[in-house]
């Protein structure tokens, strides 16, 4: 193996411990100006496998999806037993959409009011200065 071949191969391969997947690059594409080109290009970037493996990156997701199943199943066997399957399907469908986005919605609010509270309490606190040490010279390190 030469060593052209060497550092092809390590450059190519993430290292660090989520060196599972290298990260997806998102571009930022300017609008095309008509809303079916601008649909077309949102199509051609779908990675449904790539968006499903990486699902547990999105926060708040699993909570919501365990939430909407769980609600789902419950509604469908709850309808089930004085209607039809058909019905019954469509509700536990229906349960599973509506909780689904409304635990993530609430999930994001309540995520966003922290961090708010986060940067709230950041900036009152007082700034604090790093002491230097005035006998170092500059480009040596501080003794501790």
């Amino acid at each position: 193996m030469s060593a052209t071949d060497s550092t092809s191969s390590s450059s190519t391969t993430p290292t660090g411990p989520s060196s599972s997947s290298p990260k997806r690059i998102v571009y930022q594409v300017e609008t095309t100006g008509s809303w079916w080109g601008d649909v077309k290009e949102a199509f051609k970037r779908l990675r449904v496998r790539d968006d499903l493996t990486h699902i547990n990156e999105i926060p708040c997701a699993r909570n919501s999806l365990l939430s909407g199943i769980a609600s789902g199943v419950g509604i469908g066997v709850i309808r089930g037993m004085s209607a039809s399957v058909f019905v019954a399907s469509n509700w536990a469908v229906g349960t599973f959409m509506l909780i689904s986005l409304g635990t993530w919605t609430i999930c994001q609010k309540n995520r966003e009011e922290e961090r708010r509270r986060l940067q709230l309490a950041f900036e009152s606190m007082p700034k604090r200065f790093a002491k230097t040490d005035e006998n170092a010279q500059p480009g040596e390190p501080r003794s501790a």
